[in-house]
């Protein structure tokens, strides 16, 4: 068995294992497109006698987290044929890409799971939900005058990557897009028209990238950088009511649609969507951006993480007044005046991407210490919604 990254040679071979895997066909065009794309160095493979048995893709990107950007490890296109499986070749590809992340500096991973359960085994932790809305024509928000104008700007990445990027910072978790990403990823995948929000003197403060097809309006990106640009954008998306008899919009779980429509008897759906890992407990926690406490305050912490030695056991965490911390082994037996906080890796990247509370993971069995403890905790961790408009 040898594990090694796949050659130019070997594009065919890993789209046989992906179509068989994931249960689709390219035609002889989207053949030739996505040979174009494949990146080998992305892409890791277990070989048997010299057969890819199993793969995986792993994508260096960037995210937002509290407004800071991480460098993350994607995990995509995990797959495997159905006589190699149940042998370990996932595990063993997992780990491989963790080891790889941690060398690269890639501190945090995301991945979206065909079952969470299988990927809660290897250290991955459900990190964002998201709302789905379903709205009948007639329900739509009401339009409204705002003084402001939208124009069509399908295609143009630089203005749309501009508001998005000062939207996508004020989230947890939402991807840094480059322009290659913008064309590939986003623009290629999410089918129809794009609509920029215009402000009076000029400034650009929303998009929508919508498709309307069998009098369904499909609403892929909402993006909105104040009150005026939201009303004015749906104001516009209101005048396709002829066209149309619902609409179907994604939002993040801190969206207020709902409650600010005359009528909001709509039908929502909240979705689990991808899931995240802490790949390097120490780098990671020192780049995090603390809520200031205007005190330095030191803890440990005891981290379970049976994937990712590295990062298994207790941890000397200071933290400055500044919210910066320092983070270092802890050789020794605690000190019984130094607080313990104890977790395993999914319950700490639950925390730290903003998804779940510690007061709450606390009462749930999840995170172990002391009252006081548990709420400083609480109030260094800042509150930041999770989100994420990407697929990978």
């Amino acid at each position: 068995m040898q594990i090694r990254q796949l050659t130019d040679q070997e594009f065919d071979e890993r789209v046989e294992l992906s179509m068989y895997a994931f249960q689709y066909e390219l035609t002889a065009e989207e053949m030739t497109e996505a040979r174009s794309r494949f990146k080998p160095e992305e892409t890791w493979g277990v070989f048997i006698q010299n057969r890819l048995a199993a793969q995986l893709t792993l994508i260096p990107l960037q995210i937002y987290l509290h407004g800071k950007t991480f460098s993350m490890g994607g995990i995509a296109s995990v797959s495997t044929w159905p006589e190699f499986r149940r042998q370990g070749l996932v595990a063993r590809l997992l780990t491989h890409a963790m080891e790889l992340m941690k060398e690269n500096g890639q501190t945090i991973s995301f991945l979206t799971p065909f079952a969470f359960d299988f990927y809660r085994k290897y250290g991955w932790e459900t990190y964002i939900d998201y709302k789905r809305y379903e709205i009948e024509t007639a329900l739509f928000p009401k339009r409204k005058e705002t003084g402001g104008h939208v124009e069509q700007h399908t295609g143009n990445i630089e203005l749309l990557s501009g508001i998005y990027e000062e939207y996508a910072s004020r989230y947890n978790g939402t991807l840094r897009r480059t322009k290659e990403w913008w064309e590939t990823s986003v623009l290629r995948r999410k089918k129809g028209h794009a609509a920029a929000y215009f402000q009076e003197n000029g400034t650009p403060s929303g998009y929508v990238l919508y498709q309307v097809k069998q009098r369904e309006l499909t609403i892929h990106e909402f993006v909105f950088l104040n009150e005026e640009a939201r009303q004015g954008l749906w104001t516009f998306l209101a005048n396709h009511d002829s066209m149309v008899d619902k609409a179907i919009v994604t939002a993040p779980m801190d969206d207020a649609l709902p409650f600010l429509l005359p009528n909001p008897r709509i039908k929502q759906e909240i979705v689990p969507y991808f899931m995240a890992r802490i790949v390097d407990v120490k780098s990671f926690l020192e780049q995090y951006p603390f809520q200031s406490s205007h005190t330095a305050s030191k803890w440990i912490m005891d981290i379970k993480d049976e994937h990712a030695p590295w990062n298994n056991g207790h941890w000397h965490i200071t933290m400055n007044e500044n919210g910066q911390a320092a983070v270092n082994r802890w050789e020794h037996q605690p000190k019984e005046n130094l607080p313990i906080l104890s977790c395993d890796i999914q319950t700490l990247t639950a925390i730290m991407t903003g998804y779940q509370r510690p007061k709450d993971l606390h009462r749930y069995g999840r995170l172990g210490g002391k009252e006081e403890q548990i709420a400083q905790l609480e109030s260094i961790i800042p509150v930041t919604t999770t989100y994420l408009l990407d697929f990978f």
